[in-house]
């Protein structure tokens, strides 16, 4: 949980206080950069060009409140930054597995199936099934992270699970031999 007064020092530009801001969201940076592009190098790549935008902007922050929110919004810019830049082929098959954090998850190959699928959605659907599974942000929050009304978020995540199973029950029945 993100302490308000922690986050005012930071914005007055107390770098043990920022510090200590980052390690308490570094962990949720790193994986939200990893289901972007899929490779552990990149995502840290990520991570840190977020951190340093976020250092140097700090003083623009309006609420301090939404210092997760807004270094999130930073740090999904970053990516998709690094994508069309790079315009790197992502891993894929067994050089995805070996780069698979650690999950909970039993089936890894159910994961990187779902993975996959998220990573071809378009932009706006793809950030709002991350923020909205993987970060447990409600749909107002994720509105205020993407700019968005809430009407759209709630459209983004309906047409996107509709893609997504879209796509899963095709890896499914290719993977039964039905196609």
């Amino acid at each position: 949980m993100i302490h308000t007064k922690l986050v005012k020092k930071a914005m007055k530009g107390n770098e043990e206080a920022f510090e200590s801001l980052v390690r308490n969201e570094s962990e949720k940076l790193y994986r939200t950069a990893f289901l972007y592009v899929r490779n552990k190098e990149d995502a840290l790549d990520i991570v840190q060009e977020a951190i340093c935008k976020a250092y140097t902007s700090i003083d623009q922050l309006k609420n301090p409140e939404y210092f997760s929110t807004w270094l999130t919004k930073i740090l999904i810019r970053s990516a998709y930054d690094s994508l069309r830049k790079s315009k790197k082929l992502v891993l894929a098959g067994e050089d995805f597995l070996r780069t698979v954090p650690e999950n909970k998850r039993k089936n890894v190959e159910e994961d990187m199936d779902l993975v996959k699928a998220i990573s071809v959605l378009n932009e706006q659907y793809q950030t709002a099934i991350i923020l909205f599974y993987y970060h447990d942000l409600s749909i107002q929050t994720i509105a205020e992270t993407m700019d968005k009304p809430e009407g759209t978020i709630k459209t983004y995540l309906r047409r996107a699970k509709i893609e997504l199973k879209r796509q899963l029950e095709g890896v499914n029945h290719y993977e039964q031999g039905l196609v």
